[in-house]
């Protein structure tokens, strides 16, 4: 979410300028997913108002009164300020054109459920898979989640080869009652998580192999080395950075580091990725080696020496549009992180 800024005393808010404030705009293409206000009434109400639309979701009733576009358009704004579910205007060229909501789910932490519709006159546009792909890259990033579900009805193929194509999985078959229908009728149910929205963990190819060796045979070969440093400072908490949109396993928090550059010590390494990331030097004498992460991943495997820093020079802030959280040890495990990340939290924690 973006933090609310403040105006210079005696400018007048425009609905706009609100709708920004609750949140920021996201791009998707040509589209631009927004916060819904209450201009937006007349237009959504054409829209959903419409038999091809409204009988494939199942909580919209048909006819629409014109009222209700009012009253649903105020509750998503409601609902977007208590962080509980992200109701979204789908807009192109400034024009609506459908919506694409995503909504926690409060029986089962860290699960969302995802929806759209889009207006019958843009249909054929590809207008679905970008918003509902946008929204979801988003909320893995941003929210405290990492399962995304969804439900199209069992006629509803194109909403299921949409979900598909986005890298949602078939996860069974439920009901659920139509409003428009009057009806209640079978589902087809996805599901997916970062892997499947995300990808998996790419690497730059590696060095050439020298001739006397192949790739299968050269020591090291497979290994990924990477180098992560727990700043402390001077409250005892640990810092904690969330991996951001576009990244793989976007929205899990990481000690700050990364990999090292061939010719590279693991000191170097976070001397540079340090300055990077958080605008911070830090002199090699200050890194003090605490522990090491040996996992498989993604066909490699992953070697992460922890190093443990409490002096730099500069103020922390994230250069790569990642967020920060300062955390006291004891708080370390209510984090997401990654599963090499894990085993280092325990031991921090003991020795803090």
């Amino acid at each position: 979410m973006a933090p609310l800024t403040r105006r210079p005393s005696g400018v007048s808010l425009t609905e706009d300028d609100v709708t920004d404030a609750i949140f920021a705009p996201l791009r998707a293409g040509a589209l631009t997913l927004r916060a819904l206000n209450a201009a937006d009434a007349a237009q959504l109400h054409r829209l959903v108002n419409d038999w091809e639309v409204a009988r494939m979701l199942a909580r919209v009733p048909f006819p629409y009164p014109r009222e209700l576009a009012d009253d649903w358009i105020a509750s998503t704004r409601a609902q977007i300020e208590a962080g509980t579910a992200w109701h979204l205007a789908i807009t192109q060229a400034d024009a609506l054109v459908g919506c694409v909501g995503l909504t926690t789910a409060s029986d089962a932490p860290r699960h969302a459920e995802l929806g759209y519709w889009v207006g019958r006159r843009h249909w054929g546009q590809g207008i679905g898979p970008e918003a509902a792909g946008r929204l979801a890259r988003w909320a893995l990033a941003n929210l405290d989640i990492d399962v995304i579900h969804a439900s199209v009805l069992e006629e509803n193929t194109r909403s299921a080869a949409v979900l598909a194509r986005l890298g949602f999985l078939e996860d069974g078959w439920a009901e659920q009652d139509f409003t428009a229908r009057n009806a209640r009728l079978p589902v087809r149910r996805f599901r997916a998580g970062r892997k499947e929205l995300t990808g998996p963990v790419t690497e730059p190819a590696a060095p050439e192999t020298p001739a006397v060796a192949t790739p299968e045979t050269a020591p090291g070969a497979n290994l990924m080395l990477v180098a992560a440093c727990a700043l402390i400072d001077p409250d005892n908490r640990v810092l904690l950075a969330r991996r951001p949109e576009g990244k793989p396993m976007a929205g899990l928090w990481e000690f700050p580091g990364g990999k090292l550059a061939p010719g590279e010590t693991p000191e170097e390494a976070l001397i540079r990725e340090l300055k990077e990331e958080l605008g911070i030097d830090v002199s090699a004498a200050c890194l003090a080696p605490f522990a090491f992460a040996s996992h498989p991943l993604d066909g490699k495997h992953l070697l992460m020496p922890l190093y443990l820093c409490r002096r730099w020079n500069g103020t922390v802030e994230g250069r790569e549009g990642q967020a920060l959280a300062w955390v006291r040890p004891a708080k370390l495990g209510d984090y997401a992180m990654p599963p090499a990340d894990k085993p280092l939290v325990a031991l921090l924690r003991d020795f803090l």
